[in-house]
């Protein structure tokens, strides 16, 4: 079982934290992050590109020209692909991109990210984040003092707070999201993991529950 320190807003080493194995030392596996990316990617897109065809393009109900005797081919409306201002041939219609992934790969994808970040010295655990107040500068302190400065940082906390979330709102290449909403995309994207003491414990938790839970589905 791993452990890690936890410091408090001064860096300073305030205690340890122990890891769980489960969920921090697992193989790390490349290959499914392309797969998970992409279906949170595609989920993420509107869908609601559209084009007319010649069926909804307004007006054309006249024929151009007459059918014969003009040398030229037989038209029977200007709406028609060839014309300018005409109807578009297999043009976009709203869609929805999302498609589904088994929950097993899913799982597998966010322990993998998990433990390859563990890997790189790349997460920090503190003890907690007292902002109470809007500032942003409170924010950029706290990130410097932490030695996290400089670099995109994804900070993640245990219960809704609009002070930190909306503090961190403007600083460039730092995102706030809440313990149950770790994804590999943000988690991969960031060159750093901020992380409070108690966002981390119920992150164990939940993604130690879901594996006793496959664990018994797998043994009926």
């Amino acid at each position: 079982m791993a452990t890690i320190d936890v410091v408090n807003l001064e860096n300073e080493k305030a205690g340890s934290l122990d890891l769980s194995s489960v969920v921090f030392e697992k193989e790390v596996k490349p290959h499914l992050y392309h797969a998970e990316v992409r279906r949170q990617l595609a989920e993420r897109r509107a869908g609601t590109h559209s084009t007319k065809n010649r069926a909804l393009v307004s007006g054309g109900g006249a024929k151009p020209y007459r059918q014969k005797g003009t040398g030229r081919a037989r038209q029977g409306t200007t709406r028609a692909p060839q014309f300018a201002g005409g109807g578009v041939v297999f043009g976009p219609v709203p869609r929805g991109y999302s498609h589904k992934l088994p929950k097993k790969m899913r799982r597998a994808a966010l322990l993998s990210a998990l433990s390859q970040r563990l890997q790189e010295s790349a997460l920090k655990v503190v003890e907690d984040l007292p902002i109470d107040e809007y500032k942003t500068r409170r924010v950029v302190e706290i990130l410097e003092k932490l030695g996290l400065a400089g670099g995109s940082t994804l900070i993640i906390i245990d219960e809704p707070s609009p002070t930190i979330e909306a503090s961190a709102r403007n600083i460039p290449g730092v995102s706030v999201i809440r313990s149950e909403g770790v994804n590999v995309y943000d988690l991969l994207r960031h060159q750093n993991l901020l992380i409070t003491k108690a966002a981390i414990e119920r992150l164990q938790a939940r993604l130690e529950g879901g594996a006793s839970a496959a664990g018994e589905g797998a043994a009926e």
